[in-house]
């Protein structure tokens, strides 16, 4: 048998290939153009194009409009506006110096130097509760130091010698 008759036909034929061939001969595939009968319809197909193409764009517009509005937001300057006044330039009253006592003893003192600054919004306190507020103050420097120191040395821990061990960005995955 010679194998290059199966495959491009050439070559001497076998006898028993030319008798299969003649007989599956009957079932060889033929070629037919496609009827369709005319009483059997086909479904239309409907489009759906020019909805899509309306509902991109309208979702285009509002987020381009959503990013309008969230940038004037972002970006409204809520100082108020000043106007230039036109006119003789207001006089400017001296101030006496205010007298300095490095510790007043009395609420009186206190007292004095108040009324001395009219226009001052500062409340009066008085001695006790001037050192109540001193101590505050104290103890909220020393929070801040002591918030400082603690800070420092978690940076200072955080930062390891050997960059090839750091490991950042750590996140659990699952």
């Amino acid at each position: 048998m010679n194998d290059d008759y199966l495959w491009d036909k050439t070559g001497k034929p076998d006898p028993q290939i030319q008798q299969l061939e003649e007989i599956l001969g009957a079932l060889r595939y033929q070629p037919k153009p496609l009827e369709i009968p005319k009483d059997v319809s086909l479904p239309q197909r409907k489009n759906y194009f020019p909805w899509l193409a309306i509902a991109i764009a309208a979702t285009v517009l509002l987020t381009i409009l959503a990013g309008g509005i969230w940038l004037r937001v972002r970006t409204r300057d809520n100082t108020p506006k000043h106007e230039a006044q036109v006119g003789p330039p207001p006089r400017v009253e001296e101030k006496a110096p205010l007298p300095v006592d490095p510790k007043p003893d009395s609420r009186e003192t206190v007292v004095a130097v108040n009324k001395h600054r009219s226009r001052s919004s500062a409340p009066v306190l008085s001695k006790q509760e001037r050192e109540e507020a001193l101590q505050a103050k104290e103890q909220l420097m020393l929070a801040l130091r002591v918030t400082t120191e603690k800070l420092s040395l978690v940076h200072k821990k955080t930062q390891i010698t050997n960059p090839a061990n750091q490991i950042k960005n750590q996140h659990r995955v699952g």
